[in-house]
């Protein structure tokens, strides 16, 4: 098929929800070959703007620092539309649902995609889990984009009203972050028609690996069709051995609107953003966390996303945050934040768990529990708004 310069809208979608926020105002710079920005930040989620060609802004959604304003040509997503129609039938007679802001590139991708294609969409923003459900079943939704915080939200609310399974769906694709066990077999019963695709990538590389039925637990999967991934410089790394994590694609961004290049390093044809992981003999990549969280306990490195991770597998955990402190005997020391309703939970439970499981370097030295947790827009754990809250400057 041939790739266009510019998004186009299939006459073939239906917007199923056309007062969700931005939701009009895309399909119209969709319609009329405008530039689209998209934030996180603003009162409004998407604008348009008048320029020769189309460009696509959106924003990145770290859980340090402002957001980039990043910028890409429509043809590095519009390649993975026709990617994904081509891998997972994806079609006009699908009916799509998202549940973030249009601001969140995930959300934004997946609208596109459905408009585009010529599937309909619904925009499920700022509904309660329970709406959502039940739009889900009543539009007899197809494909499902979602965040695991997001998917987490959905099931517990299921869980609580004991609902139906709904057979209709037939994929999830879910980015931004591990969905644990339990989530994941909830998904099962709830959608038990549905393939759960797990994807890794950023906002500025689109989409790295994708899982598949045969991925081993703990990988994010294989490279995404025609994405090459090295660990470490130009010469790569041995299986298993962990370094940074460079990409080289076709669906990489142009560049942020501004003179910012921070966290962001280029070597050839090869970008990196900062992740840390390693390949397995057979190729799956495994994540470790990323390059400006690691710190060092003990004279060890250690990456608080792999503690975030092993909590969050915790049956009752709802979203964890692990920071570190500078600390005069041990280099710094880890403090953790547990989101959690469970009665069941203490930071006893949780650290004795974790000791049973993390070398000791790794087992945090204080845990916090509580039913709230500060997050950014995207669902993420707002780790400057924990870091003031220690009395940190990070």
């Amino acid at each position: 098929m041939t790739i266009g310069d510019s998004f186009t809208l299939n006459p073939s979608s239906a917007v199923l929800t056309p007062d969700a926020p931005g939701l009009r105002v895309l399909v119209d710079g969709v319609r009329r070959g405008t530039s689209i920005l998209a934030s996180q930040s603003k009162k409004h989620p998407i604008e348009l703007q008048d320029t020769d060609r189309q460009w696509l802004i959106c924003e990145s959604s770290g859980t340090i620092g402002r957001p980039k304003a990043i910028r890409r040509r429509p043809e590095t997503w519009i390649k993975s539309f026709d990617i994904n129609a081509e891998r997972y039938g994806l079609s006009p007679a699908d009916t799509y649902a998202t549940f973030g802001s249009l601001g969140h590139s995930l959300t934004l991708f997946a609208t596109i995609e459905a408009l585009s294609l010529g599937a309909d969409i619904c925009s499920l923003d700022k509904m309660a889990p329970r709406r959502q459900v039940q739009h889900l079943a009543d539009s007899a939704v197809t494909v499902i984009y979602a965040t695991p915080t997001q998917l987490t939200l959905l099931v517990k609310s299921t869980v609580a009203t004991k609902r139906s399974a709904l057979p209709s769906v037939q994929h999830i694709f879910s980015g931004g972050g591990k969905l644990g066990d339990e989530v994941r077999d909830a998904l099962c019963s709830l959608f038990p028609a549905a393939s759960i695709h797990e994807f890794f990538g950023a906002s500025e590389t689109s989409f790295i690996t994708i899982s598949d039925a045969n991925t081993p637990a703990g990988s994010v999967g294989l490279p995404y069709p025609e994405v090459s991934v090295r660990i470490g410089d130009s010469a790569g790394t041995a299986p298993n051995e962990t370094g940074e994590i460079w990409v080289s694609s076709p669906y990489l961004f142009d560049g942020y609107n501004s003179d910012t290049t921070d966290g962001i390093t280029r070597s050839g044809a090869y970008l990196s953003v900062g992740d840390m992981g390693y390949l397995n003999a057979e190729g799956y990549l495994f994540l470790r966390g990323r390059k400006d969280r690691m710190v060092t306990v003990a004279d060890k490195n250690v990456f608080p996303e792999e503690i975030e991770a092993f909590i969050g597998q915790m049956k009752g955990v709802d979203l964890c945050a692990v920071l570190s402190v500078p600390d005069q005997t041990r280099g710094n020391r880890l403090v953790c934040f547990v989101k959690t309703t469970s009665t069941g939970l203490s930071p006893t439970t949780i650290r004795n768990h974790c000791r049973t499981h993390l070398s000791s370097h790794a087992v945090p030295k204080e845990v916090y529990c509580s039913d709230a947790m500060p997050v950014l827009r995207s669902g993420k754990p707002d780790l400057r708004a924990l870091y003031a809250g220690l009395g940190s400057g990070r």
